[in-house]
């Protein structure tokens, strides 16, 4: 049975601070930025707040390479503005969740520089260092990023450290227990600072196998991909239940794991009544269309029955083990309306299908910045005005297989992850309302018509979508079917239609979407006549027969 948690109700939102809300007119956003707007998410229906990295950091990997985990970025603001937002958003009933990035840190950070003072001295068993041998490397793993994971460390050409991430990256080495302790403090000094928990990032990288481990070679640069690892690694379970009960547990901290594994005991043993983490992300539809080779041979859109498949495999495994996280989009990810819609169907009738399906899911919601108005990738002219690190790679990768320079321009814009980077866009003024300087990364030029102040003041925009669905969920007479109620397929085999039961012990919902641009008829169970949410102004009923536009979606009781 599933233990009832403080959190289950809330609903949650995924703020990039770079990018959301700048108040001193450098470019950038700030935290005061975040506290300004606390009342506007506030209004939307939010309750946890979950902020990007905000730590010093020289943005090799905009903040996941992280200098001082104890210290705020000048360019976010002070230690006083952070404990400001603690204050405001408690007053308002709110949470603040950090990101927790303790698979590296970067190599601008005190331990690694000590380590590079002296490799064999404390701080050089905070890391992976091996000395050269034959000047071949370790093994031949590559890393996410792209290359070897393995760079000369600096000063000493006899020596290699390893970054799975970028090179700016250096691994954490977990297996030295007085690294674990340094971490756990860190955790602990957040926790008591008054921050509800954190986003895990990364995680099931800290547990490696033999270092020396090779694999055999899965493309022309004799390397291999960096996840074959996360199969042969054994003993992450103890390392996580140790952060659990060194930290977490402790406070009552709300935590939520960035996992990715295809375990069989995957959500038992993450998010179960005893599992490491209060939750996860469901990344299936994330994954759907996915190509080991490389952007350029991934599906560029995801809809119709393989999104339904990918959710409704997650709901169905998942039962009532835990509680998933669900997302449309992240900072990682293109813009979820540009990917789980088709290219010509970016209308906001579809944009509200989507949400309502996705929402009405059992587990957490969580809204990333922008996604409640709606806005799309964005069109790039050159590789040159892309920030992204691994977007840069991916490009080089697709030009290596034989594409031209405008072809993979494409194929990279679409997936890149400056899409889901772009200054929010609060109204039509010049810079889109985000900055009174100039925009660290480009703007989406549709701010024009793609804005939170037109949404907020006209009532049937999205942003008032997004605004019911969450009030729906925490109606006292829905809100439990919602939340804990059993997550049931109805005509799973209709092709294009994503419909399910949500059954309670206080009523019963039926979700009804119509995943597709064609009409269809859908054939209604007696007794759900109540339209609790319609995105479509028809409602076309035949006896038991609906007839639904495309991408038409109801809620009904």
């Amino acid at each position: 049975m599933l233990k009832k948690q403080w959190w289950h109700g809330k609903a949650a939102y995924q703020i990039y601070p770079k990018s959301f809300y700048d108040t001193n007119g450098d470019g950038i956003g700030d935290l005061r930025g975040v506290i300004r707007k606390l009342d506007y998410l506030k209004d939307l229906g939010i309750d946890i707040i979950w902020l990007s990295p905000i730590y010093c950091s020289p943005l090799a990997d905009q903040g996941y390479d992280i200098s001082d985990y104890q210290n705020i970025d000048p360019r976010f603001g002070t230690m006083e503005d952070m404990e400001e937002l603690l204050r405001e958003a408690k007053s308002r009933d709110m949470y603040i969740v950090m990101d927790l990035v303790v698979n590296h840190c970067s190599d601008e950070h005190e331990w690694f520089r000590k380590a590079c003072e002296d490799p064999d001295g404390p701080y050089g068993k905070y890391f992976y260092i091996e000395d050269v041998k034959d000047g071949k490397l370790p093994n031949n793993w590559r890393s996410y990023f792209g290359g070897p994971v393995w760079d000369k460390l600096p000063g000493h050409e006899d020596k290699y450290y390893l970054h799975v991430f970028h090179k700016k990256q250096p691994d954490l080495n977990w297996e030295n227990p007085a690294l674990r302790q340094e971490v756990y403090r860190m955790i602990n000094w957040w926790l008591e600072k008054g921050i509800a928990g954190f986003r895990i990032d990364a995680i099931v990288n800290i547990k490696k196998p033999d270092i020396h481990t090779c694999y055999p070679a899965d493309r022309e640069d004799g390397l291999t991909s960096v996840q074959n690892m996360l199969h042969d690694a054994s003993g992450l379970d103890d390392f996580l239940h140790e952060m659990k009960i060194e930290t977490f547990e402790k406070h009552q901290a709300f935590t939520v794991g960035e996992v990715f594994s295809d375990r069989e005991d995957a959500l038992n043993a993450f998010i179960g009544n005893d599992g490491h983490f209060s939750s996860m992300f469901d990344f299936s539809e994330t994954m759907a269309g996915k190509s080991e080779d490389g952007w350029y041979a991934c599906q560029t859109s995801v809809w119709g029955d393989t999104y339904k498949k990918c959710a409704f495999d997650t709901q169905k495994r998942l039962g009532d083990i835990g509680f998933i996280s669900n997302i449309i989009e992240n900072h990682d990810e293109p813009r979820g309306v540009s990917h789980y819609l088709p290219e010509s169907c970016n209308s906001e009738s579809a944009k509200k299908m989507l949400a309502a399906v996705n929402v009405m899911l059992r587990g957490l919601p969580f809204i990333y910045q922008g996604q409640e108005i709606g806005m799309t990738n964005v069109s790039f002219s050159s590789i040159d005005e892309i920030d992204d690190c691994t977007t840069r790679h991916e490009y080089d990768q697709a030009i290596a297989r034989g594409l031209s320079e405008e072809e993979a321009l494409h194929v990279v814009s679409h997936f890149t992850r400056d899409n889901a980077r772009t200054p929010f866009q609060w109204n039509d003024s010049p810079q889109a309302g985000f900055t009174t300087g100039t925009p660290w990364l480009k703007l989406n030029p549709n701010y024009t018509t793609i804005n939170a102040a037109e949404q907020i003041e006209r009532p049937d925009s999205l942003y008032h979508w997004y605004k019911d669905l969450l009030s729906l969920r925490k109606s006292p007479v829905y809100g439990e079917t919602i939340v804990y109620g059993e997550f049931v397929p109805y005509l799973e085999e209709q092709t294009n239609l994503m419909a399910f039961y949500r059954n309670g012990e206080s009523g019963s919902l039926l979700v009804v979407a119509n995943y597709q641009p064609e009409p269809q008829d859908v054939e209604l169970p007696d007794g759900y006549r109540k339209v609790l949410m319609n995105n479509m102004e028809n409602f076309l009923l035949e006896g038991n027969t609906l007839h639904m536009d495309g991408f038409q979606v109801v809620i009904l009781g």
